[in-house]
This record gives structure tokens, C-alpha cells and sequence, in this order.
């Protein structure tokens, strides 16, 4: 289920009470700062011994009305998709643009012709296929699409591949299926003989801005056991192919 804050939309305050973390600025259109790589400091899922593959560089904690957009139910995709095109921004290569806006990944499926123009507006949400057009459209970046036709073994063996990603890629994955339909971006693995962990960046927080410590406190930002998920839906996995 998704998660839902308690604080009603009257009382969101959009970035005035950020308690001192790092601040960020992205773009003139934006209410709040982000929170850059919300995952740092978290301890590590498992005792010595255990395998840990991260994103590299940086990336920004995108989550719903974090733009003064309420976009509960709907707007996870577009929130993940947010967070891997600030991970392509903050590598500076030439020419990169600022991460896109919800109407601006709408518009750039419209573009591609995988969406029609009354895509535009509406409040239809978007998978990891939609994010691989979004990010080869905006950024000229070409993603694989790994499918894991269950969880369990299946998703404990997509772990390794992932390893493999975070370690000649660096950059942030999405994941998203089809019983387990929240998007979630993945930042890092961790594998011992006990099984293989998730480094999970939840976009489905609505609020007030929250620094690192409250977000992973609360769980926003945290390691979840892969079985711990739901093992009757199948995952897709979004993977950018970009450059170390």
C-alpha cells in the first residue's frame, strides 16, 4: 500500500523547516530544495562480509507535491523518473538538462508517439517503459528493461545484475510491476548468504520537506530484504546505460 502522511495539504510547508541538511536548489519553478543523496549514512543491511554495490554521484529525493503538484496516487513514476534525470544533471556533462517537470515527461511521451496528445494533463501514471522513452527522449540516454517474472529466487537473482549495474553504470535504477505497482527507485544492493537487500528511495512521502535523518527514520529512504516483497508480482527494472 502507499504510504500517506498525516499532514494535510493547508499545512505543507514547502522548504522552510529543512533542520540544517544539505540544500539544493533545482530549477526557479520549484517551492522546496531537495534533499541530495537522502540515502547517505544509512548502515549497511548486513554484518561484515556481506556485498554492497551503490549508485555514484548524487542524486536529489523527488516525492510527491515535492513541486507543490499534488500528485498522490499517480505521480510515483514521474517522481522516480525526476530522481534519475538529477543523478544524469548533477554529472554535469555537457549540454544536460535540469530534470524534467510532470508535464514535461508527459510532453516528451506525446513526442515519441507512445502517448496521445490528451495524455497532457491528465493524471494517468507511467511504468518503466515509459521512463526508458522518457530518459532516451530528454537525455539521450538508452535504458534496458529487465523483467523478473516473479519475486523470490527470481528477484534474488536480479541482484547480481544490478551489482553489475551500479558498479559499470552508477546510476539509479527504477523498479515497478504489476500486483506491486509503486514505483521505486533503487540506489544500491546488498547480497550475504542470508539473501539480498534493496536500497529503496520511496517516492510516495507527502508533506513537509524532511531532512536525511527523518527520512530514513520513517522508512522513506531504508534497505528493504528482497523477500520482503511481493512474491506473486512480477518486477520490471528500468536500467539507464549510461557511462561511468
Amino acid at each position: 500500500m502507499e504510504k500517506t502522511s498525516e499532514v494535510t495539504s493547508e499545512l505543507i510547508d514547502w522548504g522552510e523547516r529543512l533542520c540544517g541538511q544539505e540544500k539544493v536548489a533545482i530549477g526557479s519553478n520549484l517551492k522546496e530544495t531537495l534533499v541530495k543523496n537522502a540515502h547517505d549514512g544509512l548502515s549497511k543491511p548486513l554484518a561484515d562480509g556481506c556485498r554492497c554495490s551503490l549508485i555514484s554521484g548524487e542524486c536529489l529525493y523527488y516525492h510527491y507535491g515535492c513541486d507543490g503538484q499534488d500528485d498522490r496516487g499517480w505521480g510515483c513514476g514521474y517522481r522516480t523518473v525526476q530522481t534519475m534525470c538529477s543523478w544524469l544533471f548533477s554529472g554535469s556533462r555537457p549540454g544536460t538538462r535540469l530534470p524534467p517537470s510532470l508535464a514535461e515527461i508527459q510532453q516528451a511521451l506525446i513526442t515519441v508517439g507512445d502517448k496521445p496528445s490528451s495524455f497532457l494533463g491528465s493524471r494517468e501514471w507511467i511504468g518503466t517503459c515509459e521512463a526508458a522513452l522518457v530518459l532516451d527522449q530528454l537525455y539521450d540516454v538508452p535504458c534496458r528493461i529487465s523483467h523478473v517474472r516473479s519475486g523470490g529466487s527470481e528477484l534474488e537473482q536480479a541482484a547480481e545484475e544490478l551489482h553489475h549495474h551500479f558498479l559499470t553504470r552508477g546510476s539509479p535504477v527504477m523498479m515497478g510491476g504489476d500486483r506491486d505497482n509503486s514505483s521505486k527507485g533503487i540506489l544500491g544492493v546488498c547480497t550475504a548468504k542470508q539473501g539480498s537487500y534493496l536500497l529503496i528511495m520511496d517516492p510516495h512521502y507527502y508533506g513537509p520537506a524532511l531532512d536525511k535523518k527523518s527520512l530514513q527514520r520513517q522508512g522513506w529512504v531504508a534497505w528493504k530484504r528482497v523477500s520482503s516483497l511481493d512474491q506473486c508480482s512480477f518486477y520490471n527494472l528500468c536500467l539507464p546505460q549510461t557511462k561511468m
